[in-house]
C-alpha cells in the first residue's frame, strides 16, 4: 500500500455518519465537484418565449434519457448485474413519465418562468411530499427523484457533467450526493470507498455499493466542505466512521483493523454453506428479508436458506395505477425461481399509514399507523386482494411459496383472510391455473393483542412470524422515527421479550414453525436471545446472515435457554442489557 502522509499543517478532522457498506478503506480524497444545480432567481418571461422555454425543457429531458441510456449500454458491456442494470431503467421511467414533464410545462405557462424555476417548483413541491414519509425506504426514494431532476438541470444550464469516471488514479469519492449512474460507473479498484453529505442506508447508491462491495458512509452533512481533493481520510464503513488528514499513528491503528476486519471476513465465507446449527444440535433457518430485486443476488451470495419475508407492497408505491395479477406473477416468478426450490415467504401487501398506494389516501385518517393499514386494507379492498392471492398462488406451482398475512390483531381477521385464499383457490381451480394445493398460510404477529392470543392463532395456520418492528412500537406506544421517543425503543424490554417468549412457547407446543422477520434478527446477540425462547427460523438483510450464522454454529442451544430463562425475571431493559452485556463476552469472547 502506498505510504500516505498527511501534511502537518491539516487538521484532522473526525465525521461520523451512516456506514451504509461495510469495510475500512485508506486514501487520497478525491472531491466531485458537483451539488445541487441551482436555478437564476425567479423572473417572468414574455408570454412570447414560453413555448422556446418548453422546447428547452423538453431538449434538456432528451439529452438526459440519452446519457443514461449511454450509461446503461456501457454497464451491459461490462456485464454489470441486471439489478444495478434495471435501477438506471428506472431512472429511465421517471424521465419518460409525462407527469413531471407536464407538471413543470404547466408551471411554466402559469407563472411564465423559465424551464429551470419551474423545474424547480416541482422539484420542492415533490421534495415536501416525500420529507411527510415516514418510512425510512420510501422517504430515500426521494433522492432518485433528486438525482433525474438534477441530471435535466445541468442539462438546462449547460454545466459540465462531472463524474466517477474523470479519476485518473485510485482515490476515495467525496460529493454532496452520488446517483445510481455514479456507483454504477465506479471500478472498485480505482473508487477506494464514498463519502457523501447526504443519503441513508436503504437507498439505491447504498444498495449498489454494497453490491460491488466499496466502503462507504453517507449522511455526513457537510463533508463536501471539510474534505479538500489531495487529503488523505480514512473509512470505516462498518462504524460510519470517517477521519480525514489522521496521524500517521491513527493511521496505523486502522491499517491493522483493515487487516483484522478482511481476515474476519474471509472467515465468514468459510461459513457460507454451512447449515445455522448450535453446538448441541438445534436447527435455525437463517432466511433473508427482500424489498427489491436488487438485493437477490447479495442474499444468495451470503447464502440465505430462502426468502422469509417478501414485502410485496413496492410492487404497487410510486405509480397511478394497481399492478396486474400477470405483473405480480412475472416479480413473484422471478424470485421464486431464483431459490429455486427453497422456500419464499410472500407477505400480503401492508400499505396504509406511511406506505401511499393508488386508490388509498391515507391522509383522511386522523391516525393512520392505527387505521386502515396492512391486512385490514386488504379486507376492505378484496379486488386488489384477490389479484394478489391469485399471482401469488400462481408462482407457487413455480416453487416452494408459503403466503403469509401482516398485521393480524385477531382470529376473525386471519378467518376472513383465510377465507379470501379459499375463494383464489376454488377461482383457480375453475379456470385450470396451476397452483401448490397444499401451499402453507402463516399469520405475522405484530400487535398485542396477537401474541396474547397466539395459543389460539397457532391452531389455524401453517407457521407464524414475528415481526418485531413493529410489535415494539406498539407495545411500548412509541414511533421510532421521532426523535423526541425514540430512546424508548428497547428490544429488551421485558414485555417485549415476554411476548416473544410466549408466542415461541405456543409454536413450539403446536408443533409450528416460529419465526422472526425484524431487525432484531440481525444481530448476533439478539438472534441468540431470540434462539434461547425457541424461534427456529430469523430472516434478515444479506449482510447479517453469516454473522448471525457464525455466532449460533458456536452457541449452546441449552446455554441459550438459561440465559433466556434467567433475563426473563428482570424489571428494566436496563437490567437486561447489563446482564448480557457481562454473560455474552464470558461464553463468546472472541465474537465480542
Amino acid at each position: 500500500m502506498e505510504h500516505l502522509v498527511t501534511e502537518a499543517k491539516k487538521q484532522v478532522v473526525l465525521m461520523k455518519g451512516i456506514g451504509v457498506s461495510a469495510g475500512i478503506v485508506i486514501g487520497r480524497v478525491y472531491v466531485l465537484e458537483r451539488g445541487v444545480v441551482e436555478p437564476a432567481q425567479f423572473c417572468c418571461v414574455d408570454p412570447g418565449h414560453t413555448d422556446a422555454e418548453i422546447e428547452r425543457l423538453k431538449a434538456a429531458f432528451k439529452e438526459s434519457r440519452d446519457q443514461l441510456t449511454r450509461i446503461r449500454k456501457k454497464m451491459e458491456d461490462d456485464r454489470l448485474g441486471k439489478e444495478h442494470i434495471r435501477i438506471i431503467d428506472a431512472h429511465l421511467m421517471i424521465l419518460k413519465d409525462n407527469m413531471l414533464i407536464n407538471d413543470t410545462i404547466k408551471v411554466i405557462k402559469k407563472e411564465r418562468v423559465g424551464a429551470e424555476w419551474a423545474l424547480h417548483t416541482v422539484l420542492k413541491e415533490l421534495m415536501d411530499y416525500f420529507t411527510k414519509i415516514d418510512d425510512v425506504y420510501l422517504r430515500e426514494r426521494s433522492s432518485d427523484v433528486e438525482h433525474i431532476v438534477n441530471r435535466v438541470m445541468i442539462n438546462l444550464t449547460g454545466s459540465k457533467h462531472e463524474s466517477v469516471t474523470d479519476l485518473k488514479s485510485p482515490a476515495i469519492v467525496v460529493a454532496r450526493d452520488l446517483t445510481p449512474a455514479d456507483t454504477a460507473q465506479m471500478v472498485k479498484g480505482m473508487v477506494l470507498g464514498f463519502l457523501t453529505d447526504v443519503g441513508g442506508r436503504t437507498s439505491h447508491t447504498a444498495i449498489m455499493a454494497r453490491s460491488i462491495e466499496i466502503p462507504a458512509v453517507v449522511g455526513l452533512e457537510n463533508v463536501t466542505r471539510r474534505a479538500e481533493t489531495g487529503d488523505v481520510a480514512i473509512i470505516d464503513g462498518s462504524t460510519g466512521t470517517v477521519i480525514i488528514n489522521p496521524s500517521e499513528s491513527v493511521t496505523d491503528v486502522y491499517r491493522k483493523r483493515k487487516e483484522k476486519y478482511e481476515a474476519y471476513g474471509r472467515t465468514l465465507l468459510h461459513y457460507k454453506d454451512l447449515p445455522c446449527e448450535t453446538t448441541d444440535g438445534r436447527r435455525i433457518r437463517l432466511m433473508g428479508n427482500l424489498e427489491i430485486a436488487e438485493e437477490l443476488d447479495a442474499l444468495m451470495e451470503h447464502g440465505v436458506e430462502g426468502i422469509g419475508l417478501y414485502r410485496t407492497e413496492f410492487l404497487y408505491l410510486n405509480r397511478k395505477d394497481m399492478p396486474s395479477e400477470a405483473e405480480q406473477l412475472k416479480a413473484y416468478a422471478k424470485v421464486v425461481k431464483t431459490f429455486a426450490g427453497r422456500p419464499v415467504v410472500i407477505r400480503t401487501l401492508d400499505v396504509g399509514a406511511d406506505k401511499v398506494i393508488p386508490l388509498h389516501d391515507s391522509a383522511k385518517e386522523n391516525n393512520p399507523a392505527m387505521g386502515l393499514r396492512a391486512i385490514r386494507y386488504s379486507l376492505r379492498n378484496p379486488d386488489i386482494f384477490n389479484t394478489q392471492l391469485r399471482a401469488a398462488l400462481r408462482a407457487s406451482a413455480l416453487g416452494k411459496v408459503k403466503i403469509m398475512f401482516p398485521m393480524i390483531s385477531g382470529m376473525e381477521e386471519l378467518r376472513q383472510a383465510k377465507g379470501a385464499l379459499e375463494e383464489a383457490k376454488a377461482q383457480l381451480r375453475s379456470e385450470g391455473k396451476a397452483f401448490d394445493e397444499s401451499i402453507e398460510v402463516g399469520a405475522m404477529i405484530e400487535v398485542p393483542s396477537s401474541a396474547v392470543i397466539a395459543d389460539l392463532i397457532v391452531k389455524e395456520v401453517d407457521f407464524i412470524s414475528i415481526g418485531t418492528n413493529d410489535l415494539l412500537q406498539y407495545s411500548l406506544a412509541i414511533d421510532r422515527v421521532n426523535e423526541h421517543v425514540a430512546y424508548l425503543y428497547e428490544p429488551f424490554h421485558p414485555a417485549v421479550l415476554r411476548m416473544i417468549k410466549n408466542v415461541a412457547e405456543a409454536a413450539n407446543k403446536a408443533g409450528i414453525s416460529v419465526g422472526v422477520c425484524g431487525e432484531m434478527a440481525g444481530e448476533p446477540a439478539y438472534a441468540y436471545i431470540l434462539a434461547g425462547f425457541g424461534v427456529d427460523q430469523l430472516s434478515m438483510n444479506a449482510f447479517s446472515v453469516l454473522r448471525v450464522k457464525r455466532f449460533l454454529r458456536g452457541a449452546s442451544y441449552a446455554e441459550a435457554g438459561k440465559l433466556c430463562k434467567a433475563i426473563s425475571g428482570f424489571a428494566t431493559a436496563t437490567e437486561v442489557e447489563g446482564y448480557l452485556n457481562a454473560a455474552l463476552p464470558e461464553l463468546y469472547r472472541e465474537e465480542f
